[in-house]
C-alpha cells in the first residue's frame, strides 16, 4: 500500500515506515502530523477522487529538522558598477510516515 501525499505545494509518494524531507512545518520533534492524500494504491484499489478520498487518511510523525545546501548567486552589469550577491538554505522538516488508511 503507499499513497501520494501533498505538503508544501509539492507532491511525494509514501509507504509505511518511509521517511522523507518535506518543506518546514514548524512543527516541534515527536508531534504527528496529518497529511493530506491525493492518490492511496492499496493492491488493485486506487482511490483517487475527493469522494473517494473523504475517509482517507495519511499519519506521520516529526522526527527532525534539517538544512538544505547553500545556494550563492551573483547579478553583475558592465561597465554600471552594479552588482548584488545573495544565497539561500532551504530548511527542512524530517517525517517518518505511520499509518495510511484506506476510506472506509
Amino acid at each position: 500500500m503507499y499513497a501520494v501525499i501533498k505538503s508544501g505545494g509539492k507532491q511525494d509518494r509514501v509507504a509505511e515506515g518511509q521517511r522523507l524531507r518535506v518543506e518546514l512545518l514548524g512543527q516541534p520533534v515527536g508531534t504527528e502530523v496529518s497529511l493530506e492524500p491525493v492518490l492511496v494504491v492499496d493492491g488493485s484499489n486506487v482511490l483517487a477522487t475527493p469522494a473517494q478520498l473523504k475517509g482517507a487518511s495519511v499519519t506521520a510523525k516529526v522526527v527532525g529538522e534539517e538544512k538544505g545546501p547553500k545556494i550563492n548567486a551573483m547579478t553583475y552589469k558592465n561597465k554600471s558598477n552594479q552588482k548584488r550577491r545573495w544565497g539561500h538554505r532551504q530548511h527542512y522538516t524530517t517525517l517518518e510516515i505511520l499509518t495510511i488508511t484506506a476510506a472506509g
